[in-house]
């Protein structure tokens, strides 16, 4: 059986394959549909731009070094005293000492 992914396909169907082609990872300016399209390739390219900001507006934070030893000290401190009414996160970096929000707020 032939893949739909490498026949000839129309825009619409090109389009609706888009986010699992992304997802694979595949070069999808190879794809046929991508050579002979310059709508689907403009598409990609305003995707691309859309997606490029995004990135920027969440920059990835890389955690403090010492991180996940206070997260496991925090944890063998628990463990060591069950019946104590202690709130791990006490023990471990500010940023996780923050309730959790459900994005509703």
């Amino acid at each position: 059986m032939t893949d739909p992914r490498d026949t000839v396909l129309s825009c619409e169907q090109f389009q609706a394959l888009l986010p699992e082609l992304i997802g694979s990872g595949v070069d999808i300016n190879r794809h046929p549909h991508m050579r002979s399209c310059d709508l689907c390739r403009e598409l990609l390219a305003e995707l691309e731009t859309i997606a490029e900001a995004a990135r920027q507006l969440f920059p990835t934070v890389e955690p403090p070094d010492d991180l996940w030893n206070q997260i496991e000290s925090a944890i063998r401190k628990e463990e060591q005293s069950p019946d104590h009414d202690c709130d791990a996160r006490d023990e471990i970096h500010p940023v996780l000492k923050a309730e959790p929000t459900t994005g509703n707020d």
